[in-house]
């Protein structure tokens, strides 16, 4: 997953992100609320990991603008000293979906991490992703419309994995570039257009497929199931 953590001390901060990094996540850290605002207004995170008691925006208040401004539904792990019943409590009803007390250990992290990644995103743990008239096999890295196999370069398939997986979800560029290509310095956005360009002929992601990729200006990608009317309406996107 590509996660956001706001830690305003940074021998924690490194300490959450060797834990996390352990298990293969992408992790992006952040000392002050106001940094991690201005980057999840302009990318895509699968999960925020929260401190309550920073310098400048509480992660209280982080966690109101994240789900007033970004996403209803983005899971959101507080992970603080604060361990008054009332605080655990009033996160929880503020809209964070699991709290953590300091001092971390390792394995509880990652088993609460690992617990919200499966109730948000099921289909990151499947194998075969059913999208009708698409069938996703990962493990064998193919994709079938009915008995046809889609011919897909490896890059364009993980491309179009992750937006299967996400169907209905807004994509930052840089979320897509991390997740299919890695940390490869400047590999140029334009290559992920490119590349979600071939994937959207090859595919036929239009009306009769039931499927479109949308793009967002200065942002990234949405794919989005259409209505079975044929209207072109989509379903189910209005959260991101």
């Amino acid at each position: 997953m590509r996660i956001a953590i706001l830690e305003d001390d940074p021998d924690q901060l490194a300490l959450l992100k060797r834990f996390l990094s352990d298990r293969g996540h992408d992790l992006h850290g952040y000392l002050w609320g106001c940094e991690i605002m201005r980057e999840a207004a302009r990318e895509s995170f699968d999960l925020y990991v929260l401190d309550w008691q920073v310098p400048d925006v509480s992660g209280i208040d982080v966690l109101r603008w994240i789900r007033g401004n970004v996403s209803t539904t983005v899971p959101i792990l507080f992970v603080t000293i604060r361990d008054t019943e009332e605080d655990i409590v009033f996160a929880l009803e503020a809209g964070a979906d699991d709290y953590m007390i300091k001092p971390v250990r390792n394995q509880e992290l990652n088993a609460r991490v690992n617990a919200l990644q499966r109730r948000a995103y099921p289909a990151a743990k499947e194998n075969l992703i059913a999208a009708p008239p698409f069938e996703i096999d990962l493990s064998k890295g193919e994709i079938r419309r009915g008995d046809l196999r889609v011919e897909l370069t490896p890059k364009e398939f993980d491309l179009a994995a992750m937006l299967f997986r996400n169907v209905g979800r807004l994509l930052s560029r840089g979320h897509l570039q991390e997740t299919v290509w890695g940390r490869m310095g400047e590999l140029a956005t334009r290559t992920v257009d490119t590349h979600v360009s071939q994937i959207r002929k090859k595919l036929d992601l239009d009306s009769a497929s039931g499927y479109r990729i949308a793009p967002i200006y200065n942002y990234g990608y949405r794919l989005e199931r259409l209505s079975e009317s044929g209207s072109g309406a989509a379903v189910g996107v209005a959260a991101r």
